[in-house]
């Protein structure tokens, strides 16, 4: 049995990841200790996450000499990347549907966690194969920046709402189904 393909991240209340400059400060002003126990138990249903190269980047400048996950890394990249020596780490530049299969099978059954951006989300959204949503919904407007889930072919069907729960100070947080 394989697990689900989910895309776990906050947004703004107007559905940004990130601001116009491409940058979470927005984000990091409330800390995460109040997000901790939830993030810890998405966390460990987790076997692979998937991210693309700005995110990789990101995370690379923020921690160059260590690596946060401890199941299989895949950054999807059209170029070259430095890498983590004793990290998982799979660099991958095809379509997201021809990819599918290995990433699933390094998972071990497994969730795999769409880490970012909204790009890479919307990529396995038109491969029909994101699962669920993880949404958790930061009280700030930001007015501009990187898009939730930029996804060129008009609206999706109504999502299924599955959960919701405040967390964090006026925070919500909310799971969809977006597969059949």
């Amino acid at each position: 049995m394989s697990g689900l393909i989910q895309y776990y991240v906050a947004s703004s209340v107007d559905g940004f990841i990130a601001d116009a400059d491409d940058g979470i400060d927005w984000l990091l002003q409330f800390g995460f200790e109040a997000f901790q126990e939830r993030y810890d138990a998405f966390l460990a249903g987790v076997g692979a996450v998937v991210m693309g190269s700005g995110t990789y980047a990101y995370l690379r400048r923020e921690s160059p000499d260590s690596w946060g996950y401890e199941v299989p890394a895949w950054v999807l990249s059209s170029r070259e990347q430095p890498t983590i020596p004793g990290a998982d780490i799979r660099f991958a530049s095809g379509a997201v549907p021809d990819l599918l299969d290995d990433i699933r099978a390094s998972a071990g059954g497994r969730n795999v966690w769409v880490v970012g951006g909204g790009a890479v989300a919307a990529q396995f959204h038109a491969a029909g194969a994101l699962d669920e949503l993880h949404l958790t919904v930061m009280p700030v407007v930001l007015g501009a920046g990187t898009p939730l889930l930029p996804i060129g072919d008009g609206p999706t069907p109504p999502l299924a709402l599955t959960r919701s729960e405040v967390v964090g100070p006026g925070a919500v947080g909310l799971v969809y189904g977006l597969t059949g």
